[in-house]
């Protein structure tokens, strides 16, 4: 009993530590298997005086069925039950029934090859397993029938077959324990102990059917820690990577964003200041003053920049005489196509503001598109504007 103890022991240890390796963490319904068995089986020793059941002189047909579920690489449970059919021994001359007993017994498994070595993420071809637990017996032909607490410890050496591994072939020998002490082939009760008196050796060929598990697979799955590492490794120096260059592009956007500040707070300036009481005089062909700035790629104009348009407008109202040309301009970067299209959409979009929310006549405006250019300034946002220049004949 100590020594049983002491084997489950080791196995729920060897458990905790494979618990330790890189496995996908499987579902309830994962990780069970259900074999038939059939083999042969007898009595350690002689029931009684001249029964004829001693070791190997009586052997017994046996088979069996096993309920199991894999809790891990290692640790596992299972349900067995074996039929041991009638043998040739005097205890049962004139009995009636052809199954001699039933034993059905919980069984701790305990797989020695991943215990010992390393589990892979697939079954080895062959492996060595330790079974061992507690059940119940029942005689069917004895006089009187009886009901008893057994044990049984085995050993599988299992072939894991087929390219998914769903299909394990294994030999079994086993020893079943009667926890009851016998005398002249009855059960007296007494103490609980493994006693060779009262066992029975059996040695089966089974095969298991593990069933299909949700990961696609029908076993346990495990990762490669040393390679998920690597490659968290570099998708954090890919992140750092990414994050330097935001910030890169966060500061030449807030120093864009001042020089934007600086120049709208100028235009307000220029607003706001009052208008000269001697007449102005524009030349023909002259560039105003004002100008409307675009963002990359966009022909929309922005709230801040209808101050500008809204000066032009003022200009065109005092001078009901004046045309306006329009040009739009493109920053240099890009598709030609494109920025030709940008400039002309830009020199539109301003048209339209001056016609549509300022009410400008259509015939004192003309919108030209320029395309892409680096003469108006070093910066490539100065370059994507609509500038107004007035082309009245004097």
């Amino acid at each position: 009993m100590k020594k049983l103890f002491l084997m489950i022991a080791a196995g729920m240890m060897a458990a905790s530590v494979n618990a330790q390796i890189a496995r996908e963490t499987s579902k309830f319904g994962d990780n069970w298997y259900f074999g038939i068995n059939a083999g042969v089986s007898t009595n350690v020793k002689e029931s009684y005086k001249d029964a004829g059941d001693g070791f190997m002189k009586a052997l017994a047909p046996t088979v069996g069925i096993r309920l199991g579920k894999k809790l891990d690489p290692v640790f596992g449970l299972a349900v067995d039950a074996d039929l041991h059919a009638k043998s040739n021994d005097k205890w049962y001359d004139g009995s009636k029934t052809f199954i001699e007993n039933i034993d059905v017994d919980l069984l701790g498994t305990f797989n020695l090859s991943n215990l010992f070595g390393t589990y892979r993420g697939t079954p080895r071809p062959f492996e060595v397993i330790a079974l061992g637990g507690f059940g119940w017996s029942h005689g069917f032909n004895h006089m009187p029938k009886y009901n008893v607490l057994n044990s049984r410890v085995a050993l599988d050496f299992a072939f894991n077959l087929g390219a998914n591994k769903a299909v394990q072939l294994y030999i079994e020998p086993s020893l079943t324990y009667g926890l009851h002490e016998w005398i002249n082939g009855n059960d007296v009760g007494g103490e609980f102990k493994y006693n060779l008196n009262n066992s029975v050796l059996s040695l089966k060929i089974g095969l298991n059917y593990n069933f299909g598990n949700s990961n696609g697979t029908h076993h346990f799955k495990t990762y490669d820690v040393g390679a998920m590492i690597s490659e968290i490794d570099r998708l954090n120096e890919t992140l750092a990577q990414a994050i330097n260059e935001s910030n890169a592009k966060d500061g030449k956007i807030a120093a864009d964003g001042r020089t934007i500040a600086d120049l709208q707070a100028q235009l307000v300036a220029c607003q706001n200041k009052p208008a000269p009481t001697a007449k102005v005089v524009v030349k023909q062909n002259s560039q105003l003053q004002p100008i409307v700035i675009f963002g990359a790629g966009k022909t929309t104009i922005d709230a801040a920049q209808y101050a500008s348009i809204e000066m032009v407008a003022k200009y065109m109202r005092n001078h009901k005489d004046c045309k306006i040309l329009i040009k739009g301009y493109a920053s240099p970067e890009g598709d030609e196509v494109k920025n030709k299209a940008l400039a002309d959409g830009r020199a539109e979009s301003v048209k339209n503001a001056l016609i549509k929310r300022y009410k400008i006549a259509a015939d004192r405006i003309t919108a030209e598109g320029q395309g892409a250019t680096s003469d108006l300034s070093e910066e490539n946002d100065f370059n994507r504007v609509a500038m107004f220049f007035d082309t009245t004949v004097k």
